[in-house]
């Protein structure tokens, strides 16, 4: 008889998966921890100049007090505000998503809130903002807000605000400038300060752009960190031998130490609802309005682009987009709360997802070295606004890219696309064009009675607009 074995080998166990890879689902898509840390350290090496470049505009404004935002307080405000959210972006989301302060809105809260308002009344409406983007997209509001503006209007918007930040870059730089006696002149700007290019501050200027136009051009990873670094090597050392007047409000000079204690002044210090004492109810009514509009729909479209890159749409459908939009909302609420402007996705993620990058942990690198920089301040008051423009510039540029989306054939859209895009930078004013687009449209449709194609939303939000622009002419009547 034959006796049956029991001593088998067993099947060997399945390799255990680390509890990061488990988390992060590293493995399951398709990546490696090597490629989420290289990741996560190119998009930081792509958008740090964010750290330098926030503080450039912010502090280019006075708010109605003539208050004016220190370098150190704006440069802590920056790194804080990115390193939290983009770790919560990866914690949360668990996507390769970097957020930061946002390039043109930050604009918005320089140029026109603060005007109208203190810093902390202006930092308190960018926390209703990101309260009003969470709330929205876990209702589903937000969805329907952006189904009801035309893809060429959301388009204008995105190109009117490249054209806006361009401006800013050059006037900072002191390229354009304005001519004195405007009211009375053909030629409200010009080149330099009499027409002509002329100083060492321009020349530093042109190096830098140049210089960054050749290395975009050439998709050098951090094409845009390294030509602020080389201008600003250029600043110091021509600010050293020479003596160099025209600077502006940043005079580069070699630091007396490069690492401070960061400067957590503006944090927490917001008013939520002084805004609508200081403005009026209406402004400061659209501009919460245009805080959110401007915000969500630029991440919408980031996020949809990046993601589908690193492969994570399914069925059109973004993996845990509901997470990654709430997060998105949380960032605009944390660039309020820490006096850095609305933070929100950075196209400049791609970059890590092109080096491998597919899930939050290459996030949560990207933030951590942001966190990092809250030491590094000294280093930013370096960088004067020659070397930090170029990137307004450049980036604005690659915003008008969004133009070869437009139905120009179509008159319906042809005059509002055109009227959002003149008027962002011509008015500065990001309201204004956005305003004057919506009424225009949906005037248009109205003459030739297609009301239907309208709908309710689009036509109140219309509506809101039209009181915006006649409310101080009625005032005036009235008085």
């Amino acid at each position: 008889m034959t006796q049956l074995r029991t001593d088998r080998p067993h099947p060997p166990d399945p390799p255990r998966v680390p509890p990061v890879d488990r988390f992060f689902k590293i493995t399951n898509r398709g990546s490696t921890l090597g490629r989420e840390v290289r990741g996560g350290i190119t998009t930081f090496v792509a958008m740090c100049y964010i750290v330098l470049l926030n503080p450039l505009v912010l502090g280019a404004s006075t708010d109605i007090t003539g208050a004016r935002l220190t370098t150190e307080q704006v440069t802590t405000a920056t790194a804080l505000a990115a390193g939290v959210t983009t770790v919560l972006m990866g914690l949360v989301g668990n996507a390769p998503l970097a957020l930061a302060a946002g390039l043109g809105v930050n604009g918005l809260v320089a140029f026109q809130l603060a005007p109208e308002m203190t810093w902390g009344q202006a930092f308190g409406l960018v926390v209703l903002e990101g309260v009003c983007i969470v709330l929205m997209a876990v209702s589903g509001v937000r969805e329907r807000i952006i189904n009801a503006i035309p893809m060429p209007l959301k388009t204008a918007i995105t190109v009117g605000i490249g054209l806006y930040i361009a401006l800013v870059g050059l006037v900072s730089a002191g390229f354009v400038t304005r001519t004195p006696d405007a009211a009375d002149s053909t030629v409200p700007v010009r080149m330099g300060t009499d027409g002509h290019l002329a100083g060492w501050p321009i020349a530093v200027f042109c190096a830098g752009l140049l210089l960054m136009i050749v290395l975009v051009s050439k998709r050098i990873p951090g094409a845009v960190l390294i030509s602020i670094t080389v201008a600003t090597v250029l600043a110091v050392v021509v600010n050293e031998t020479f003596t160099v007047d025209g600077w502006g409000l940043v005079e580069p000079a070699v630091p007396d130490h490069l690492v401070s204690t960061p400067d957590f002044s503006l944090l927490g210090s917001v008013d939520l609802f002084g805004g609508f004492v200081s403005a009026g109810v209406v402004t400061a009514t659209v501009f919460l309005f245009t805080l959110v509009l401007s915000g969500f729909f630029d991440a919408m479209g980031t996020i949809t682009s990046v993601s589908q890159e690193a492969g994570l749409v399914r069925d059109g459908r973004v993996e845990g987009m509901g997470r990654i939009l709430c997060v998105d909302g949380v960032g605009a609420l944390a660039g309020g709360f820490t006096g850095s402007s609305p933070n929100t996705v950075f196209l400049e993620s791609a970059a890590g997802v092109g080096e491998g990058a597919r899930t939050g942990l290459a996030s949560v690198v990207t933030g951590a070295l942001f966190t990092a920089t809250l030491f590094l301040t000294p280093i930013a008051a370096v960088v004067p606004a020659q070397a930090a423009a170029p990137a307004l510039v450049v980036i604005g540029g690659m915003m008008m890219a969004q133009c070869a989306k437009v139905p120009w054939q179509d008159v319906d859209f042809a005059i509002p696309v055109f009227l959002t895009i003149a008027l962002i930078p011509f008015t500065y004013s990001i309201t204004n064009g956005i305003g004057a687009g919506l009424v225009s449209y949906v005037l248009i449709k109205l003459a030739k009675r297609r009301l239907g194609e309208v709908g309710w939303l689009l036509g109140t939000l219309a509506a809101v607009f039209f009181a915006y622009f006649a409310v101080e002419g009625i005032m005036a009547a009235v008085s």
